[in-house]
């Protein structure tokens, strides 16, 4: 008879090894090769890079930074557009052979 106070989860899940190198490729594909043009990430990127750099001129903010946790979101996705044009012109040659 089954205890009562052991719950089944199933089988164990493949090596995690295997599952970490997926996670990290993923993270350092390129979009291009995900069917993304290339000028739009490189632009996106250059959206990003120009976003972070205004709250010091002041112009526009998407998000007021006086909101607390999310007031910071808006710097979080400009960066984040930054580190996928910086994986796009680092790795994205090297996929289509220009490197």
């Amino acid at each position: 008879m089954k205890d009562p106070k052991i719950v089944d989860i199933g089988d164990a899940p493949c090596n995690t090894e295997d599952l970490r190198s997926a996670f990290t490729r993923g993270m350092v594909e390129p979009l291009s090769s995900k069917g993304w043009p290339r000028w739009l990430v490189f632009g996106l990127a250059f959206l990003g890079l120009v976003y972070v750099l205004n709250p010091t001129f002041g112009i526009f903010e998407l998000i007021p930074d006086n909101l607390p946790i999310i007031g910071n979101l808006d710097e979080g996705l400009a960066y984040f557009l930054m580190l996928l044009g910086l994986v796009e012109l680092l790795e994205g040659g090297k996929k289509k052979g220009l490197d």
